[in-house]
Protein backbone atom coordinates (compact mmCIF):
# COMPACT_ATOMS: atom_id res chain seq x y z
CA UNK A 1 0.00 0.00 0.00
CA UNK A 2 2.88 2.45 0.38
CA UNK A 3 4.21 1.17 -2.64
CA UNK A 4 1.42 2.70 -4.33
CA UNK A 5 0.96 5.59 -2.72
CA UNK A 6 3.91 6.62 -3.19
CA UNK A 7 3.70 6.16 -7.15
CA UNK A 8 0.16 7.75 -6.78
CA UNK A 9 2.21 10.86 -5.49
CA UNK A 10 5.00 10.81 -8.43
CA UNK A 11 9.02 10.46 -7.89
CA UNK A 12 10.28 11.02 -4.44
CA UNK A 13 13.43 13.04 -4.04
CA UNK A 14 15.12 10.10 -3.04
CA UNK A 15 14.48 8.20 -6.10
CA UNK A 16 16.58 11.52 -8.24
CA UNK A 17 19.11 11.14 -5.28
CA UNK A 18 20.11 7.65 -3.62
CA UNK A 19 22.27 9.73 -0.81
CA UNK A 20 18.77 11.45 0.43
CA UNK A 21 17.22 7.54 1.13
CA UNK A 22 16.11 7.28 4.46
CA UNK A 23 16.50 11.22 5.66
CA UNK A 24 12.88 12.54 6.87
CA UNK A 25 11.70 15.32 4.16
CA UNK A 26 12.37 19.12 4.31
CA UNK A 27 9.17 20.93 5.48
CA UNK A 28 8.38 24.97 5.46
CA UNK A 29 9.24 25.62 8.96
CA UNK A 30 7.73 28.51 10.73
CA UNK A 31 9.28 31.80 10.74
CA UNK A 32 10.03 31.59 14.57
CA UNK A 33 11.25 28.26 15.18
CA UNK A 34 14.94 29.50 14.63
CA UNK A 35 14.57 31.94 17.38
CA UNK A 36 12.10 30.11 19.74
CA UNK A 37 14.92 27.06 19.75
CA UNK A 38 18.09 29.64 20.15
CA UNK A 39 15.90 31.22 23.31
CA UNK A 40 16.71 28.54 25.78
CA UNK A 41 20.85 28.66 24.36
CA UNK A 42 20.78 32.00 24.46
CA UNK A 43 21.85 32.42 28.44
CA UNK A 44 24.19 29.52 29.32
CA UNK A 45 25.84 29.08 31.65
CA UNK A 46 29.33 30.23 31.70
CA UNK A 47 31.74 27.83 34.01
CA UNK A 48 33.78 29.96 36.30
CA UNK A 49 36.64 28.50 38.28
CA UNK A 50 37.75 30.25 41.51
CA UNK A 51 39.05 33.07 42.53
CA UNK A 52 36.82 34.79 40.14
CA UNK A 53 34.98 38.48 40.44
CA UNK A 54 31.85 39.44 38.80
CA UNK A 55 30.44 42.77 38.41
CA UNK A 56 26.80 43.13 37.26
CA UNK A 57 24.79 46.20 36.62
CA UNK A 58 21.19 46.79 35.84
CA UNK A 59 19.87 49.91 33.93
CA UNK A 60 16.32 50.95 33.94
CA UNK A 61 15.54 51.69 29.78
CA UNK A 62 12.58 52.16 27.64
CA UNK A 63 12.30 50.81 24.48
CA UNK A 64 14.12 53.64 22.21
CA UNK A 65 16.62 53.29 25.01
CA UNK A 66 17.50 50.05 24.45
CA UNK A 67 17.90 50.62 20.64
CA UNK A 68 20.29 53.18 21.19
CA UNK A 69 22.31 51.17 23.75
CA UNK A 70 22.04 48.22 21.13
CA UNK A 71 24.14 50.23 18.57
CA UNK A 72 26.45 51.36 21.09
CA UNK A 73 27.71 48.15 22.23
CA UNK A 74 27.98 47.24 18.46
CA UNK A 75 30.20 49.72 18.02
CA UNK A 76 32.16 48.73 21.47
CA UNK A 77 32.33 45.46 20.13
CA UNK A 78 33.78 46.43 16.59
CA UNK A 79 36.37 48.67 18.23
CA UNK A 80 37.28 45.60 20.21
CA UNK A 81 37.69 43.21 17.12
CA UNK A 82 34.40 41.81 17.62
CA UNK A 83 31.09 41.41 15.80
CA UNK A 84 28.07 43.22 17.89
CA UNK A 85 24.45 42.16 18.31
CA UNK A 86 22.18 41.74 15.87
CA UNK A 87 19.84 44.70 15.06
CA UNK A 88 16.86 42.23 17.32
CA UNK A 89 19.51 40.36 20.04
CA UNK A 90 18.80 40.54 23.20
CA UNK A 91 21.40 39.17 24.77
CA UNK A 92 25.39 39.51 23.23
CA UNK A 93 28.89 38.54 25.04
CA UNK A 94 32.51 39.90 24.26
CA UNK A 95 35.81 38.73 25.70
CA UNK A 96 37.15 41.65 27.48
CA UNK A 97 39.85 42.17 29.72
CA UNK A 98 40.67 38.36 30.46
CA UNK A 99 37.04 37.22 30.97
CA UNK A 100 33.90 38.10 29.44
CA UNK A 101 31.36 41.19 29.32
CA UNK A 102 27.50 40.00 28.99
CA UNK A 103 24.86 42.89 27.32
CA UNK A 104 21.54 41.89 27.65
CA UNK A 105 17.94 43.64 27.16
CA UNK A 106 15.26 43.17 28.96
CA UNK A 107 11.59 44.80 28.94
CA UNK A 108 12.42 47.55 30.80
CA UNK A 109 15.94 47.11 32.00
CA UNK A 110 19.42 46.23 30.50
CA UNK A 111 22.06 44.51 32.37
CA UNK A 112 25.92 44.25 31.43
CA UNK A 113 27.71 42.14 33.71
CA UNK A 114 31.67 41.33 33.30
CA UNK A 115 33.56 38.23 34.88
CA UNK A 116 37.49 38.67 35.42
CA UNK A 117 39.92 37.34 37.25
CA UNK A 118 39.81 38.09 40.86
CA UNK A 119 42.90 40.18 42.00
CA UNK A 120 44.15 37.04 45.13
CA UNK A 121 42.48 34.68 46.97
CA UNK A 122 40.91 36.81 49.67
CA UNK A 123 37.29 37.93 49.04
CA UNK A 124 36.77 41.60 47.95
CA UNK A 125 40.44 42.82 46.67
CA UNK A 126 40.65 45.17 45.07
CA UNK A 127 39.00 45.42 41.57
CA UNK A 128 41.26 44.46 38.53
CA UNK A 129 42.28 47.83 37.10
CA UNK A 130 41.21 46.38 33.22
CA UNK A 131 37.18 46.24 34.53
CA UNK A 132 34.85 47.57 31.27
CA UNK A 133 33.05 50.08 33.50
CA UNK A 134 35.26 52.92 33.67
CA UNK A 135 35.35 56.26 31.31
CA UNK A 136 34.67 54.85 28.42
CA UNK A 137 31.70 52.90 29.26
CA UNK A 138 28.36 55.24 28.38
CA UNK A 139 25.54 53.74 30.93
CA UNK A 140 22.15 53.12 29.22
CA UNK A 141 19.74 54.68 31.68
CA UNK A 142 20.01 55.04 35.31
CA UNK A 143 21.16 52.45 37.17
CA UNK A 144 19.67 50.39 39.65
CA UNK A 145 21.10 47.17 40.42
CA UNK A 146 25.04 47.14 41.04
CA UNK A 147 26.02 43.66 42.17
CA UNK A 148 29.71 42.27 42.89
CA UNK A 149 30.25 38.69 43.60
CA UNK A 150 33.30 36.83 44.76
CA UNK A 151 33.55 33.28 43.95
CA UNK A 152 36.91 31.67 46.10
CA UNK A 153 38.45 28.72 47.40
CA UNK A 154 36.95 27.67 51.03
CA UNK A 155 40.10 28.00 52.73
CA UNK A 156 40.15 27.00 56.37
CA UNK A 157 41.85 31.04 56.67
CA UNK A 158 39.68 33.09 54.70
CA UNK A 159 38.21 35.75 57.29
CA UNK A 160 34.80 37.26 55.28
CA UNK A 161 32.41 38.11 57.94
CA UNK A 162 33.93 41.47 58.66
CA UNK A 163 32.83 42.81 55.36
CA UNK A 164 28.97 41.96 55.54
CA UNK A 165 26.58 43.90 58.67
CA UNK A 166 26.00 40.89 61.43
CA UNK A 167 22.12 42.51 61.71
CA UNK A 168 21.68 41.92 57.77
CA UNK A 169 24.01 39.33 57.06
CA UNK A 170 22.79 35.74 55.17
CA UNK A 171 24.91 32.89 54.93
CA UNK A 172 23.82 29.41 53.42
CA UNK A 173 25.04 26.58 52.18
CA UNK A 174 23.94 25.67 48.58
CA UNK A 175 24.59 22.68 46.32
CA UNK A 176 24.62 20.55 48.93
CA UNK A 177 26.80 21.78 51.20
CA UNK A 178 29.11 21.66 48.16
CA UNK A 179 29.55 25.46 48.56
CA UNK A 180 28.44 28.86 50.86
CA UNK A 181 27.22 31.61 49.90
CA UNK A 182 27.16 35.19 51.91
CA UNK A 183 24.90 39.29 51.67
CA UNK A 184 23.95 41.07 53.69
CA UNK A 185 22.11 42.98 50.87
CA UNK A 186 23.88 46.39 51.30
CA UNK A 187 26.18 48.44 49.32
CA UNK A 188 29.57 49.23 49.83
CA UNK A 189 31.32 52.33 49.22
CA UNK A 190 31.45 51.83 45.76
CA UNK A 191 27.89 51.41 45.32
CA UNK A 192 28.31 47.64 45.21
CA UNK A 193 25.60 45.19 47.14
CA UNK A 194 28.46 42.33 47.82
CA UNK A 195 27.69 38.69 47.53
CA UNK A 196 30.48 35.98 48.26
CA UNK A 197 30.53 32.58 47.30
CA UNK A 198 32.98 29.87 48.92
CA UNK A 199 34.02 26.82 46.78
CA UNK A 200 34.47 23.64 48.62
CA UNK A 201 33.85 21.45 45.58
CA UNK A 202 31.85 22.56 43.00
CA UNK A 203 32.55 21.99 39.59
CA UNK A 204 33.25 24.90 37.09
CA UNK A 205 29.90 24.52 35.46
CA UNK A 206 28.69 24.37 39.40
CA UNK A 207 29.82 27.53 40.03
CA UNK A 208 28.63 29.34 37.00
CA UNK A 209 24.88 28.11 37.68
CA UNK A 210 25.25 29.37 40.99
CA UNK A 211 26.90 32.64 40.21
CA UNK A 212 23.77 33.17 37.62
CA UNK A 213 21.00 32.17 40.25
CA UNK A 214 22.90 34.99 42.77
CA UNK A 215 22.82 37.72 40.02
CA UNK A 216 19.29 37.29 38.75
CA UNK A 217 18.06 37.14 42.38
CA UNK A 218 20.04 40.23 43.08
CA UNK A 219 18.40 41.75 39.95
CA UNK A 220 14.76 40.55 40.29
CA UNK A 221 14.43 41.56 43.93
CA UNK A 222 15.06 44.97 43.24
CA UNK A 223 12.93 45.43 40.24
CA UNK A 224 10.47 43.59 42.31
CA UNK A 225 10.77 46.28 45.14
CA UNK A 226 9.62 49.00 42.62
CA UNK A 227 5.79 47.64 43.37
CA UNK A 228 6.30 48.61 47.08
CA UNK A 229 6.62 52.51 45.96
CA UNK A 230 4.09 52.99 43.42
CA UNK A 231 1.79 50.76 45.51
CA UNK A 232 3.18 53.12 48.77
CA UNK A 233 2.15 56.42 46.44
CA UNK A 234 -1.58 55.50 45.69
CA UNK A 235 -2.49 54.49 48.93
CA UNK A 236 -3.01 58.12 49.59
CA UNK A 237 -5.46 58.50 46.74
CA UNK A 238 -7.07 55.11 47.13
CA UNK A 239 -7.49 56.32 51.13
CA UNK A 240 -8.92 60.11 49.80
CA UNK A 241 -11.45 58.29 47.15
CA UNK A 242 -12.94 55.94 49.87
CA UNK A 243 -13.40 58.74 52.08
CA UNK A 244 -15.38 60.50 49.16
CA UNK A 245 -17.24 57.32 48.36
CA UNK A 246 -18.56 57.28 52.10
CA UNK A 247 -19.55 60.83 52.00
CA UNK A 248 -21.48 60.85 48.64
CA UNK A 249 -23.42 57.69 49.50
CA UNK A 250 -24.45 59.02 52.71
CA UNK A 251 -25.67 61.86 50.77
CA UNK A 252 -26.80 59.50 47.92
CA UNK A 253 -29.73 58.54 50.97
CA UNK A 254 -31.02 61.88 51.70
CA UNK A 255 -30.91 63.57 47.77
CA UNK A 256 -34.26 64.24 45.67
CA UNK A 257 -34.76 65.95 42.27
CA UNK A 258 -33.17 65.47 39.06
CA UNK A 259 -30.22 67.77 39.77
CA UNK A 260 -29.19 66.93 43.13
CA UNK A 261 -28.63 63.17 41.69
CA UNK A 262 -26.85 64.52 38.43
CA UNK A 263 -24.41 66.24 40.39
CA UNK A 264 -23.77 63.08 42.68
CA UNK A 265 -23.80 61.09 39.39
CA UNK A 266 -21.05 63.42 37.87
CA UNK A 267 -18.98 63.61 41.36
CA UNK A 268 -18.58 59.38 41.61
CA UNK A 269 -17.62 60.09 37.58
CA UNK A 270 -15.12 61.93 38.76
CA UNK A 271 -13.74 59.49 41.45
CA UNK A 272 -14.22 56.27 39.36
CA UNK A 273 -12.10 57.82 36.37
CA UNK A 274 -9.17 59.04 38.76
CA UNK A 275 -9.29 55.61 40.34
CA UNK A 276 -9.30 54.02 36.90
CA UNK A 277 -6.54 56.50 35.80
CA UNK A 278 -4.20 55.19 39.06
CA UNK A 279 -5.17 51.56 38.46
CA UNK A 280 -4.23 51.79 34.58
CA UNK A 281 -1.00 53.31 35.45
CA UNK A 282 0.09 51.21 38.00
CA UNK A 283 -1.10 47.65 36.41
CA UNK A 284 1.87 47.04 34.22
CA UNK A 285 4.15 47.98 37.92
CA UNK A 286 1.90 45.59 40.03
CA UNK A 287 2.55 42.77 37.29
CA UNK A 288 5.85 42.63 36.58
CA UNK A 289 6.83 43.29 40.73
CA UNK A 290 4.46 39.70 40.46
CA UNK A 291 6.74 38.62 37.82
CA UNK A 292 10.01 39.37 38.75
CA UNK A 293 9.12 37.85 42.69
CA UNK A 294 8.11 34.39 41.02
CA UNK A 295 11.10 34.37 39.44
CA UNK A 296 13.38 34.84 42.74
CA UNK A 297 11.32 32.27 44.29
CA UNK A 298 11.96 29.80 41.19
CA UNK A 299 16.13 30.73 41.74
CA UNK A 300 15.91 30.78 45.70
CA UNK A 301 14.41 27.09 45.05
CA UNK A 302 16.96 26.63 42.40
CA UNK A 303 19.74 27.12 45.15
CA UNK A 304 18.51 24.39 47.50
CA UNK A 305 19.73 26.42 50.33
CA UNK A 306 20.45 24.55 53.51
CA UNK A 307 21.10 26.90 56.70
CA UNK A 308 23.82 27.53 58.96
CA UNK A 309 23.36 27.58 62.94
CA UNK A 310 23.28 30.97 63.74
CA UNK A 311 23.31 32.80 60.45
CA UNK A 312 20.20 33.39 58.35
CA UNK A 313 18.96 31.93 55.14
CA UNK A 314 18.68 34.30 51.44
CA UNK A 315 15.14 32.48 51.55
CA UNK A 316 14.08 33.18 55.26
CA UNK A 317 15.21 37.14 55.25
CA UNK A 318 13.65 37.55 51.71
CA UNK A 319 10.62 36.08 53.15
CA UNK A 320 10.49 38.70 55.81
CA UNK A 321 11.08 41.61 53.64
CA UNK A 322 10.50 41.18 49.68
CA UNK A 323 7.32 38.69 51.12
CA UNK A 324 5.32 41.86 52.94
CA UNK A 325 6.05 43.92 49.96
CA UNK A 326 4.52 41.97 47.50
CA UNK A 327 1.54 41.65 49.53
CA UNK A 328 1.14 45.00 50.04
CA UNK A 329 1.46 45.19 46.03
CA UNK A 330 -1.39 42.54 46.04
CA UNK A 331 -3.66 44.16 48.71
CA UNK A 332 -3.55 47.77 46.74
CA UNK A 333 -4.58 45.94 44.10
CA UNK A 334 -7.26 44.37 45.63
CA UNK A 335 -8.65 47.85 47.13
CA UNK A 336 -8.18 48.77 43.76
CA UNK A 337 -10.71 46.45 42.89
CA UNK A 338 -13.06 46.39 45.59
CA UNK A 339 -13.37 49.91 44.84
CA UNK A 340 -13.59 50.30 41.35
CA UNK A 341 -17.01 47.63 42.37
CA UNK A 342 -18.49 49.93 44.64
CA UNK A 343 -18.35 52.88 42.51
CA UNK A 344 -19.65 50.73 39.71
CA UNK A 345 -22.94 49.93 41.90
CA UNK A 346 -23.32 53.36 43.30
CA UNK A 347 -22.95 55.26 39.60
CA UNK A 348 -25.43 52.53 38.51
CA UNK A 349 -28.07 53.12 41.54
CA UNK A 350 -27.43 57.07 40.89
CA UNK A 351 -27.82 56.23 36.94
CA UNK A 352 -31.28 54.45 38.20
CA UNK A 353 -32.29 57.93 39.59
CA UNK A 354 -31.77 59.91 37.22
CA UNK A 355 -33.01 58.04 34.60
CA UNK A 356 -36.59 57.28 36.36
CA UNK A 357 -36.47 61.34 37.26
CA UNK A 358 -35.91 62.35 33.52
CA UNK A 359 -38.81 59.40 32.39
CA UNK A 360 -40.90 61.80 34.91
CA UNK A 361 -40.09 65.22 33.75
CA UNK A 362 -40.44 63.59 30.28
CA UNK A 363 -44.28 62.40 31.12
CA UNK A 364 -44.82 65.58 32.43
CA UNK A 365 -43.39 67.29 29.15
CA UNK A 366 -46.04 64.96 26.86
CA UNK A 367 -48.96 65.78 28.99
CA UNK A 368 -48.40 69.12 29.06
CA UNK A 369 -47.61 68.94 25.14
CA UNK A 370 -50.88 66.86 25.06
CA UNK A 371 -52.86 69.29 26.55
CA UNK A 372 -51.60 71.74 24.65
CA UNK A 373 -52.47 69.90 21.48
CA UNK A 374 -55.58 69.59 22.56
CA UNK A 375 -56.07 73.31 23.04
CA UNK A 376 -54.69 74.10 19.51
CA UNK A 377 -57.27 71.55 18.19
CA UNK A 378 -60.16 73.38 20.02
CA UNK A 379 -59.10 76.80 18.87
CA UNK A 380 -58.64 75.21 15.17
CA UNK A 381 -62.33 74.07 15.26
CA UNK A 382 -63.44 77.58 16.08
CA UNK A 383 -61.23 78.93 13.46
CA UNK A 384 -62.48 76.53 11.19
CA UNK A 385 -66.00 77.55 11.88
CA UNK A 386 -65.54 81.64 12.05
CA UNK A 387 -63.88 80.76 8.21
CA UNK A 388 -66.96 79.03 7.52
CA UNK A 389 -68.74 82.09 8.53
CA UNK A 390 -66.14 84.72 6.79
CA UNK A 391 -66.11 82.92 3.48
CA UNK A 392 -69.47 82.27 3.51
CA UNK A 393 -70.35 85.86 4.03
CA UNK A 394 -68.12 86.81 1.22
CA UNK A 395 -69.71 84.20 -1.56
CA UNK A 396 -73.40 85.33 -0.31
CA UNK A 397 -72.37 88.95 -0.89
CA UNK A 398 -70.52 88.08 -4.51
CA UNK A 399 -73.84 85.96 -5.07
CA UNK A 400 -75.95 89.15 -4.52
CA UNK A 401 -73.89 91.67 -6.37
CA UNK A 402 -74.81 88.66 -9.14
CA UNK A 403 -78.69 88.68 -8.35
CA UNK A 404 -78.75 92.71 -8.16
CA UNK A 405 -76.66 92.59 -12.03
CA UNK A 406 -78.80 90.26 -13.35
CA UNK A 407 -81.66 92.33 -12.76
CA UNK A 408 -80.42 95.01 -13.95
CA UNK A 409 -79.93 93.06 -17.40
CA UNK A 410 -84.12 92.68 -16.89
CA UNK A 411 -83.91 89.63 -15.61
CA UNK A 412 -87.11 90.12 -12.84
CA UNK A 413 -88.11 86.58 -12.22
CA UNK A 414 -86.94 86.68 -8.68
CA UNK A 415 -85.54 89.98 -6.83
CA UNK A 416 -82.12 89.98 -5.60
CA UNK A 417 -83.11 89.95 -1.86
CA UNK A 418 -84.99 86.25 -2.35
CA UNK A 419 -82.20 85.06 -4.60
CA UNK A 420 -79.82 85.80 -1.73
CA UNK A 421 -81.59 84.83 1.07
CA UNK A 422 -82.19 81.11 -0.64
CA UNK A 423 -78.35 81.26 -1.23
CA UNK A 424 -77.31 81.72 2.24
CA UNK A 425 -78.03 78.09 3.50
CA UNK A 426 -76.87 76.43 0.23
CA UNK A 427 -73.41 78.29 0.31
CA UNK A 428 -72.81 77.88 4.00
CA UNK A 429 -73.46 73.96 3.30
CA UNK A 430 -71.39 73.94 1.15
CA UNK A 431 -68.45 75.53 2.16
CA UNK A 432 -69.09 73.46 5.40
CA UNK A 433 -68.44 70.80 3.04
CA UNK A 434 -65.01 72.08 1.32
CA UNK A 435 -63.43 72.51 4.48
CA UNK A 436 -63.89 69.39 6.16
CA UNK A 437 -63.09 67.69 2.71
CA UNK A 438 -59.74 69.72 3.36
CA UNK A 439 -58.99 68.98 6.73
CA UNK A 440 -59.25 65.18 5.98
CA UNK A 441 -57.56 65.20 3.34
CA UNK A 442 -54.59 67.04 5.31
CA UNK A 443 -55.35 64.38 8.18
CA UNK A 444 -55.06 60.88 5.91
CA UNK A 445 -51.62 62.92 4.56
CA UNK A 446 -50.37 63.12 8.26
CA UNK A 447 -51.34 59.87 8.93
CA UNK A 448 -49.33 58.06 6.03
CA UNK A 449 -46.11 60.47 7.13
CA UNK A 450 -46.49 58.91 10.49
CA UNK A 451 -46.50 55.48 9.15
Amino acid sequence: MTKDIIADGGASEADSDPSLAGRPPKFETHPLREVVLGEVHARPFRPFTAPRVVLHYAFTTNSEELQRDRAWFAEFCVSHGAPGPAPNARFHALGFGGGTLSWEGHTEFTTYTWDGPAGGENPFAPLPTNHPFGTAFRAPGQMLVAMRLDLVNADAGIEWRHHYDSTSLTAFNIENKTALAATDFRPDGDGFTRFLVLNESMNAVQCGAVVQRLLEIETYRTFALLGLFEANKLLPEISAIEAELVDLTNRMQGSSGLEANKTLLDQLSRLAASLEAGAAASSYRFGASRAYYEIVVARLKALAEEPIAGDLSMSAFLSRRLGPAMRTCQAVEDRQAMLSRKLARASTLLRTRVDVDLEQQNRSLLESMNRRARLQLRLQQTVEGLSVAAVSYYVVGLFSYLAKGAKGLGVHAVSPGVMTGVAVPVVVLVIWWVVRRIRAHHEEKGDGAAD
